[in-house]
């Protein structure tokens, strides 16, 4: 949870939890510490979160992969910042419905 609270996500305690019973959530870890988690609810990411000093390290990329690895299609929304992220993963990119200025992934 505090890897995913200090990426400044959306996701509840509780939901976490849920998730992790249910098998959508996948955390990447350095020796004892966790440096990266993805939360997902069946094919939709609803979160994913790296450790500020492990950014740009590849720890979201591989959070990702795994994941996909487990389902044949991947969806996610997001902010326009994080883009280039999920293109390079890719994702094909479109705007939400109705648009809010969050974006939707497909992959």
């Amino acid at each position: 949870m505090r890897v995913v609270d200090g990426a400044a996500l959306e996701a509840d305690a509780a939901t976490v939890r849920k998730r992790i019973e249910a098998g959508g959530v996948r955390v990447a870890t350095v020796g004892e510490n966790v440096v990266g988690a993805l939360v997902c609810d069946g094919d939709r990411i609803t979160a994913v979160a790296t450790r500020r000093r492990w950014r740009d390290r590849g720890v979201g990329t591989a959070l990702v992969s795994a994941a996909a690895e487990r389902r044949d299609r991947l969806v996610a929304e997001f902010d326009p910042d994080v883009c280039r992220f999920y293109e390079s993963l890719g994702f094909e990119i479109t705007e939400t419905e109705p648009a809010d200025g969050r974006l939707r992934g497909e992959r």
